[in-house]
């Protein structure tokens, strides 16, 4: 992959404090794109993923807001224009679990995953298209009018007990990045998502941080490692950049092969 893939973009990843988003926003940076981190409640460390990139000779700045909010969505984009003179990329990565047995789980529960990793998507994925309309198309910048990439999941094929509220949230959208990729393609606005799989964060922490766990998810993972953040980062410059400006509508699986059903392999 050539350096510099982004030059002159102008960037927003949502979720960007930690996790997936911080090294897709570094990543981004790194690129050449100038980029808006958003962070919903961690700024100490949003402000660090800044000071990372800055100090690198890259371009960044933390905005805070809640992008299940269409006035916060409006917000980051209005930030985008002030500072950058508008935006080329959107990464919608921002996310939360909260689990429990199907009968177990809470009716606030089910929302709260609901609002945040599908209906914040679709809300920010709204007002971006918006922008990009406005702007209109600079060839010189990119032949795309927008890129917009959902950071969706394995789960949005692999059915998850436990967990269906996260699992309802991927596979709806799937169905909206498809859906709005048909619909907004002609526009020269590409929409696609990348779907990772087990991936070394936080979040996860308890699946792989001792040995014993880590041997059991190995056993998901034909390709015999659990992944890093920056194999989602380096996807995602790639599906941002327009070395990729034919694909479109597409759903990137960055999964070690999780989702061949390794459990086949010996016949089922």
């Amino acid at each position: 992959m050539t350096d510099k893939l982004l030059t002159g973009q102008r960037a927003l990843v949502t979720g960007a404090s930690s996790g997936i988003g911080r090294a897709v926003a570094s990543a981004l940076a790194d690129a050449g794109a100038a980029v808006l981190v958003n962070y919903r409640s961690s700024q100490e460390d949003a402000e660090q993923v800044v000071r990372d990139i800055n100090q690198r000779g890259g371009k960044a700045f933390a905005v805070q807001a809640d992008v299940a909010s269409p006035g916060n969505c409006e917000k980051l984009f209005g930030a985008l224009e002030q500072k950058l003179g508008g935006v080329d990329i959107v990464v919608a990565n921002a996310g939360v679990q909260r689990d429990a047995a199907f009968t177990e789980m809470t009716l606030d529960d089910w929302h709260k995953v609901i609002e945040v990793n599908l209906t914040g998507q679709f809300i920010c994925a709204q007002e971006a298209v918006r922008r990009f309309r406005l702007q209109g198309l600079d060839p010189d910048r990119s032949p795309a009018l927008g890129k917009i990439i959902f950071t969706s999941s394995v789960h949005q094929a692999i059915p998850w007990a436990g967990h269906v509220n996260y699992a309802t949230a991927k596979g709806g959208l799937k169905l909206l990045m498809e859906s709005m990729a048909q619909e907004l393609a002609p526009e020269k606005i590409r929409v696609n998502a990348i779907a990772p799989g087990a991936i070394k964060t936080a979040i996860n922490q308890d699946a792989w941080e001792t040995r014993e766990a880590r041997e059991k998810l190995l056993k998901l993972i034909p390709y015999g490692r659990v992944g890093e953040a920056e194999d989602i980062a380096k996807a995602v410059v790639w599906l941002a950049s327009d070395e990729s400006d034919y694909v479109v509508g597409t759903t990137l699986f960055v999964d070690g092969g999780m989702l061949l059903y390794p459990a086949f392999r010996e016949g089922g």
